[in-house]
């Protein structure tokens, strides 16, 4: 991802774009040195987890869960946030405070997996970084990723 950085910025028309995916490419370069060793799902978000039916369980368990459409990839966990900070986006924008949103979500996800946050921050930007870089590719000119810029500016202020 980092090779292609300088082509997308020579792509990219907005300045405060330019800067958004220096600041990305930046969080990602410090904890690249550290790939992480987890088989990660790639594309783990509330539509890729279904409760299996209720009728296959016995009466006095709790309800399992299924992770489908996996995307196997080998990482650091930090790298599987991003996907689950945009589900529910527009309850997050509508909260009228879209950074409290962000930041609750991302600091219950890297407490409940015990995650340190700046290093998670650093893969989460990496991930963001990794959109941009796919939206530059396929030639468009400014970002349309709202979740993705929220996200990132959120994180970048706080890690």
């Amino acid at each position: 991802m980092l090779d292609r950085v300088p082509h997308a910025l020579t792509s990219l028309s907005d300045p405060a774009e330019r800067r958004l995916i220096r600041r990305c490419a930046a969080a990602l370069k410090e904890v690249l040195p550290e790939p992480g060793d987890r088989l990660l799902h790639w594309d783990l978000h509330y539509d890729n987890v279904l409760m299996r039916h209720l009728g296959s369980q016995p009466r006095d368990s709790r309800p399992s869960w299924a992770a489908i459409d996996p995307k196997p990839l080998a990482g650091d966990t930090g790298f599987e946030l991003l996907a689950a900070l945009h589900n529910r986006w527009d309850d997050a924008a509508a909260s009228g405070n879209v950074r409290g949103a962000v930041l609750r979500r991302y600091d219950l996800m890297t407490e409940v997996l015990g995650l340190d946050r700046k290093r998670a921050a650093g893969w989460t930007l990496g991930r963001v970084l990794q959109n941009l870089l796919w939206e530059s590719a396929h030639g468009e000119p400014t970002w349309h990723a709202d979740p993705d810029r929220a996200i990132a500016h959120t994180l970048i202020e706080r890690y």
